[in-house]
């Protein structure tokens, strides 16, 4: 009797017999490349996921210069609008899943965005903390006044020194703290703050900056 011929299939042109050694490989990697597979798209999900949650951070004019579907923008409005945790939840699954439709230029966008808003952020309290040691530094001494005029050479000279003399009256005067509360600061100590605050944010606005 003749012999039957094996069966089996074709790769690329070559014959692959079923229960062979190259069947049993190639099955194997046929098996890592799909769990391969669906653990790159839980990957992906999770970040569309992350950067969806980001969205409810943004400030307005960086989420309208986005051009966002009016579906993901509205999904976003509900979001800032729930206060129940289940539902918020929810909400955002939904946001993750409409963070799917969009294409890799937007999200890009999107991330581009976020980074964005962190850097100001972060430049925010620079300044934050910068206003509070030129204030100490003013209060602290007299040839601080001198220094300043690096940072505010047309400043309102007569307005500053006043703010520094009250604030220090206003310390003398000030009882000191009973243990465990914090040293309350008189009206002059906070307008003095303010106004060094404005001063180092022009600086940064500044073009010369």
């Amino acid at each position: 009797m003749p012999r039957k011929p094996p069966k089996g299939y074709f790769v690329q042109g070559h014959f692959v017999a079923y229960g062979s050694e190259e069947d049993a490989e190639l099955k194997r990697a046929a098996k890592w490349d799909a769990e391969r597979s669906k653990t790159d798209l839980k990957k992906q999900s999770a970040h569309l996921q992350t950067v969806g949650e980001q969205l409810l951070t943004l400030k307005a004019p960086l989420l309208q210069r986005l051009a966002l579907p009016d579906a993901l923008l509205d999904a976003i409005a509900q979001a800032k609008r729930i206060d129940d945790f289940e539902g918020r939840r929810r909400q955002l699954q939904y946001i993750g899943k409409l963070m799917r439709q969009l294409d890799e230029g937007q999200v890009t966008a999107i991330e581009a965005a976020v980074a964005e808003q962190h850097r100001g952020s972060a430049a925010e309290t620079q300044r934050l903390h910068e206003a509070e040691r030129w204030r100490e530094r003013l209060l602290a001494d007299d040839t601080a006044l001198d220094a300043w005029r690096d940072v505010e050479p047309q400043a309102d000279w007569q307005r500053l020194r006043a703010l520094v003399r009250q604030a220090r009256k206003d310390a003398e005067a000030r009882p000191d703290a009973a243990p465990g509360q914090a040293q309350r600061q008189g009206r002059a100590y906070r307008e003095l703050f303010q106004y060094v605050r404005a001063a180092l944010d022009a600086r940064a606005d500044s073009p010369l900056a």
